[in-house]
């Protein structure tokens, strides 16, 4: 028994859950989603709980129980909390300013960099930090692996955009005389 698939999710208050056949949609105070249905899964809502089970225990029934429970939990979650990345940016020079919509920076290229988030998501910054949220966990972390590709840090100095959490290992430089 999948250890993550077997959980129930509990279903809070002001949000609705439809299971169709080919997908799931969850309504919040947040917005809506809807998750793809897995086809050795079935999903039942009792006592307002949502509840996984497969069908069989073939092994790809195994890895779509828990993948389909995950994934019907981070849509609960995001309708009803939301979910959101931080980035920092460092840097001699380095700058960051949001341009309507449009979050543009300046990373030590000859030229500014601008990155327009998709709808959905919506990026904020303050001072260095860059926040990344939306209600769509995939989409919000994917959206922050784009901007810190702009500009990886880099193991000597540190410079470069990195996750707020993220540990950057430092390398010494090049050994004196």
């Amino acid at each position: 028994m999948s250890r993550i698939g077997k959980l129930p999710i509990a279903i809070p208050s002001g949000v609705t859950i439809t299971v169709d056949s080919d997908a799931i949609t969850v309504v919040g105070p947040k917005g809506q989603l809807t998750v793809p249905h897995l086809s050795d899964v079935t999903v039942t809502i009792e006592d307002g709980n949502a509840i996984v089970t497969r069908k069989d225990d073939q092994k790809v029934a195994k890895a779509q129980h828990g993948l389909q429970r995950a994934l019907l939990n981070n849509a609960v979650d995001g309708v009803t909390k939301g979910f959101e990345k931080k980035l920092e940016v460092n840097g001699v020079g380095f700058r960051v300013a949001m341009n309507g919509t449009a979050l543009e920076m300046s990373l030590g290229f000859s030229h500014p960099v601008k990155y327009e988030a998709p709808t959905g998501v919506t990026v904020t910054t303050n001072k260095m930090e860059i926040t990344v949220a939306g209600i769509d966990k995939q989409q919000v972390g994917q959206v922050a692996a784009e901007i810190r590709a702009l500009k990886k840090p880099e193991p000597y100095k540190g410079k470069g955009i990195k996750y707020a959490d993220e540990v950057i290992l430092r390398k010494a430089g090049k050994a004196g005389k």
